[in-house]
Formats: structure tokens, sequence, C-alpha cells
């Protein structure tokens, strides 16, 4: 019962020991330099900029954590010789896979609660207005994104080789997903058959990653997501995270450790 959360545990501790953190706090202190110095201008235009700048900060210094942090894991373990005395123990390669899963998704939550946590209090401090279920919900279908990810990055830690090319693999795979799946319907009107049916079927089938971008909430100042809305897209990423553990589950109980 309690594996998976000791499992967890270590992988939490490992990135502790490593540089990671670090580059957490670099990169915090960074957004929060670039909002004082929005607050000394007294400039509406140049504040939403700058925190436009910081949202796009977190969001790709968050991705390269998790894609890095989640490629790395299994490959070590295989490496270092370290996955024989783990399976040893009363651990199955399934507890392996959610351990791994939840140790880099509770590691990348606790980093994007620290970036939403400075923002917020720094652009609260000039707007004079603390919104704070504005910065929650986009916390939380940020994490959401980022679960979705990790899953991905993990189930290609079982097909690729090395971790470097899994890790380069799956980070160009989620950017071109980002950015280019949800225009993919658009792109197959005016196609000819049978490349408008096979587009819109990439369309459907592939996770849209875009819909848990709410920077724009947060720039522009709008009102709330309905939480219907979160909700439903919550149950969304949870679904596409189950498939691709599901799928690195099956691959990883296929895959020979000794080679």
């Amino acid at each position: 019962m309690n594996t998976i959360p000791a499992l967890a545990r270590v992988v939490l501790k490992e990135l502790y020991r490593r540089k990671d953190f670090y580059v957490l706090f670099i990169l915090t202190a960074l957004v929060t330099l670039l909002m004082a110095l929005a607050n000394l201008l007294n400039d509406n235009k140049i504040a939403g900029y700058v925190k436009e700048v910081c949202l796009l900060l977190i969001w790709i210094s968050t991705l390269a954590m998790a894609v890095g942090t989640t490629a790395r894991q299994i490959p070590a373990e295989c490496e270092n010789r370290t996955i024989f005395p783990l399976l040893a123990k009363p651990v199955t390669r399934a507890h392996v896979v959610v351990g791994k899963f939840l140790g880099c998704w509770l590691a990348c939550g606790i980093a994007l609660a620290c970036f939403y946590l400075f923002l917020g209090v720094i652009s609260s401090s000039y707007e004079h207005e603390l919104r704070a279920l504005n910065y929650l919900e986009a916390f939380w279908m940020h994490w959401m994104f980022l679960a979705v990810a990790i899953a991905m990055v993990l189930f290609g830690s079982v097909i690729f080789a090395a971790s470097s090319s899994n890790a380069t693999i799956c980070l160009v795979i989620i950017i071109g997903v980002f950015l280019v799946g949800g225009h993919l319907d658009q792109v197959a009107i005016g196609r000819p058959e049978p490349y408008r049916t096979g587009i819109s079927l990439i369309y459907y089938v592939l996770p849209h990653l875009d819909w848990f971008d709410l920077r724009n909430l947060l720039v522009v100042q709008t009102g709330l997501v309905d939480m219907a809305d979160c909700a439903l897209a919550s149950l969304y990423a949870a679904a596409y995270a189950a498939f691709f553990l599901f799928a690195a589950w099956l691959a990883f109980r296929r895959k020979a450790l000794n080679t």
C-alpha cells in the first residue's frame, strides 16, 4: 500500500540532491525582479507585457524541468543496475511506473506553486487587487498539463534507448501539439479527401494541450473560467495521463532489463 508513495519520496529526495531546485529559485528571483521593474515603471501596458514574459518563462522552465526529470528516471535505474534490487523487493513494474510519475508530478507541482505564489504576490502589490482564484485556476490547469507531459515522457523513457533522445523527441512533440494541435481542424477545411478525414482524425486523437493554457486569464485580467469546464478539462488530462501510464506499464513489463 505504501510502495508508490515511497517511490515518489525517493524521486523527490533525488531532485533535492540535484540542482533542479536551484534553477527554480534562480528563475523565481528573475520573475520577482521583472515584476518589480514593472511596478517601478508604473505603466499598465509595460506591466502586462512583463507579466506575459514571466508567465512564458514559467511555462518554459517547468516544461523543461518536467521533461528532463522524467526522462532520466527509469533509464538511470537500469544503467545503475538499481532496478534489480528495487524489483527484488515486493515492488512490481506497475508500482515503479506510477511511483516515478507521482514523484515527478509532485516535484513539478511544488516548483509550479512557488512560481505562481511569487508571481501572484508581486502582481497584487502593484495591481492593488488579489485575484487568488484566478492564479489558483491557472496553477491547477498548468499542473494538469504537466501530468499529461510527464506521463508521455515516462512512456517514451521505456521505448527509447537514451534519455537524451527521449527528452528531445518528447519535447518536440509536446511543443508541436501545443502550438499546432488546436488548429488542425481549420487546416482540414478545404482539403481534398482523404487528407481532410485524416487531418480531422488526428485533430480528435491528439491531446489538446492548448486547452490548459490560462495565461491570458492573468494578463488581461478576465473573469474566472467556469468550474465545470475546469473539471472536464481535468478529467480529460487524467484520461490521457492514464493512457500513457498504461502504455508505459505494458512496454516496461515486456522490456528486458539485462540489455
